[in-house]
């Protein structure tokens, strides 16, 4: 009800206020304020250089050892200064630390924890996690896959026990009773995990077998022993500086768990740890190999992915199980939000190299950085709406009060507080608010002024319109119309410039002539197209109108010629009689879905994985498809 209370409320202020068609959330629209707030965070990032010096050693032994010095430099020249301090250094062990460590495996999933998993490992959207999921549960292959609880029965702990102890051995049996530690757990319902531990291999397709196959390796591995690892930390003095080399590694003793599962992160994926050092002692002597100064740049915080913003939203304490994936489906579907890739762009990289008894080195390379793949950027309408929101209905966007919300939805469940008291706490306020609101706040667009129109001396605004963004030109409460221009797709209220905003008030374009007449290109009702000798081409997806050349113009009317003269002779060959049948004629035609027949004015597909010319087929042919159709037609109704 609350929920319902807050969405048709606003949701017309929206429509009346920025544009039709827009919906306000109380999740949904706290989901939209973290993914502005990150871009914005980006936006005001300066990235800053550091070089990190790292060298290789050889010990006694002839075995190499890398580390890395404790100190990061601002600079190119104290880098180097410092490379030149150490020519002639040299260098010993002065610490070797080994201490054991262990290493406890995750909890069974619960939905959250299921999509995110699910993202990293598998690739998988949160709605289509929870798509496969579901078919998996109606299979009766998992449990219930909407919980916040990862405790699991006795009988799912009976069966994990005696499947390790089959599998691997009784020393990889550690029984774990886990408790849900989520603040506003409901815990309905145990952790997500397969029916029955004994199956390893189901019927389903390549998806549900991927995601079946990662519940039962989370499943198996909550319930096995701790990896046992060694980790050992060794530091390398310098004999004339105070700075030092560090390197550490991490040897696993008993794998435990890690036989069977090691969980993600959301920057990368992590690989089972076994990162072995060479045996050394303290005080034993090294030898410098070589060493390396790499400049390196500071990185902006990572945008959002669909698995980064559940986990946000978890530990914010916003949202229920079922709720994750709808909400992200709407900002999506809502175009608050898109789902983009982002190019690397190119960075020089300098590299300072330092061979004992030779010149430093100086080296440059260009490296491709800052490549990211299925993040969730805001849109200019995502932006503007967000922008509305905090400045007229601040509460409702508030994290605290969204998180307060739930905890109020638990205290009416356990009978601790009265539904109708709740309800009417939050809704007089916001119901005043929302009459306010309607009355005093103004229209808005998100407009900004770009610039001067250096032909006509105009202001040039990028704005949200009643059809999306665009560009205009003059004023609206002059006699005079403006000029409007949509902008392209991936250009932005908030980044577009003076110059790529007159470029979209260069069509119609011509952009040359050919057998006496001029070749134009613009944007019309369905899209761009090129127009010659009075006729329209439409363009590809992947044809720009504003960059397009004469030739490619050409070649696609060349193209779409050919098409309308294949489609004219179709014209002349069909419809084709094939033959006389039962006193009716069977004719082939050829329509929009290719080749088909007609017979007693009913229309009948051709088989599509058989190869058949409809001008050329005999009459028997024909006939047996027209009775093999009408006998399924007829197996339909009788089960019907």
């Amino acid at each position: 009800m609350l929920d319902r209370l807050v969405g048709y409320e606003i949701s017309p202020i929206l429509w009346a206020k920025i544009k039709p068609a827009l919906s306000a959330g109380r999740v949904q629209s706290v989901a939209v304020r973290l993914i502005v707030e990150r871009e914005e965070e980006i936006h005001n990032f300066k990235s800053q250089s550091f070089f990190r010096v790292t060298a290789t050693f050889i010990n006694t032994e002839k075995r190499k050892l890398v580390a890395e010095l404790s100190r990061r430099f601002d600079t190119a020249e104290e880098a180097r200064q410092f490379l030149e301090s150490i020519t002639k250094s040299t260098f010993k062990i002065t610490k070797v630390e080994t201490k054991p460590a262990r290493r406890s495996p995750a909890p069974p999933f619960t939905t959250s924890t299921l999509q995110q998993e699910a993202s990293r490992k598998l690739g998988f959207s949160v709605a289509r996690t929870m798509q496969i999921a579901q078919q998996l549960y109606e299979s009766g292959y998992i449990t219930y896959m909407r919980t916040d609880s990862t405790n699991l029965s006795q009988v799912a702990l009976d069966m994990a026990k005696a499947q390790i102890s089959k599998t691997f051995g009784d020393n990889y049996v550690k029984t774990r009773h886990y408790h849900t530690k989520i603040k506003g757990a409901q815990e309905a319902h145990e952790a997500i995990r397969p029916t029955d531990l004994q199956t390893t291999d189901i019927t389903a397709d390549s998806a549900g077998r991927r995601l079946y196959e990662l519940i039962w390796k989370r499943t198996i591995a909550s319930q096995m022993a701790d990896a046992e690892l060694e980790k050992t930390t060794v530091e390398i003095a310098i004999s004339d500086s105070k700075e030092m080399f560090c390197c550490t590694g991490e040897q696993v003793l008993f794998e435990g768990f890690l036989k069977v599962y090691f969980e993600s992160t959301d920057d990368e994926e992590e690989t089972s740890p076994n990162h072995k050092l060479p045996h050394v002692t303290v005080d034993s002597p090294l030898t410098l190999e070589i060493a390396e100064a790499t400049q390196h740049f500071t990185q902006h915080p990572p945008r959002y992915t669909e698995a980064s913003l559940v986990k946000k939203l978890e530990d914010l304490g916003i949202g229920r199980p079922s709720t994750y994936a709808p909400t992200i489906s709407t900002i999506l579907k809502r175009e608050y939000v898109s789902k983009e890739d982002r190019a690397p762009h190119d960075v020089e990289i300098t590299t300072l190299t330092m061979i004992p008894g030779k010149d430093i080195t100086e080296t440059q390379k260009v490296e491709h950085l800052g490549a990211e793949k299925g993040k969730l950027l805001p849109t200019d309408i995502g932006t503007i709406v967000n922008q509305f929101l905090m400045e007229h209905f601040n509460e409702i966007m508030d994290y605290n009060f969204t998180a307060k919300v739930e905890k109020d939805f638990d205290d009416i469940a356990n009978g601790t507080q009265a539904w109708r008291d709740v309800i009417d706490q939050f809704y007089v306020p916001f119901h005043r608010n929302v009459k306010q609101t309607e009355n005093r706040s103004k229209r808005t667009s998100g407009e900004r002024l770009l610039g001067q129109d250096p032909k006509t001396g105009k202001n040039v605004y990028a704005k949200i319109g009643r059809y999306g963004t665009l560009i205009q030109i003059g004023e609206t409460n002059t006699d005079e119309k403006p000029l409007f221009a949509s902008m392209k797709k991936g250009q932005s209220i908030e980044t577009i410039t003076l110059e790529e905003a007159l470029d979209l008030f260069s069509l119609p374009r011509t952009i040359g002539t050919s057998e006496g007449e001029e070749v134009v290109v613009s944007i019309g009702r369905f899209g761009p197209y090129v127009r010659f000798e009075g006729k329209f081409y439409s363009l590809s997806k992947n044809d720009d109108p504003y960059t397009i050349t004469l030739e490619r113009a050409l070649e696609i009317i060349e193209t779409k010629r050919k098409q309308a003269q294949e489609k004219e002779k179709m014209k002349e060959l069909y419809p084709h009689e094939i033959g006389e049948y039962e006193g009716e004629m069977v004719v082939s035609n050829n329509g929009k879905y290719g080749p088909y027949l007609t017979y007693k004015n009913t229309n009948y597909r051709l088989p599509k994985n058989e190869k058949i010319d409809p001008l050329t087929m005999k009459l028997a042919d024909a006939v047996a498809i027209i009775r093999q159709t009408d006998e399924k037609k007829s197996r339909k109704k009788k089960k019907a």
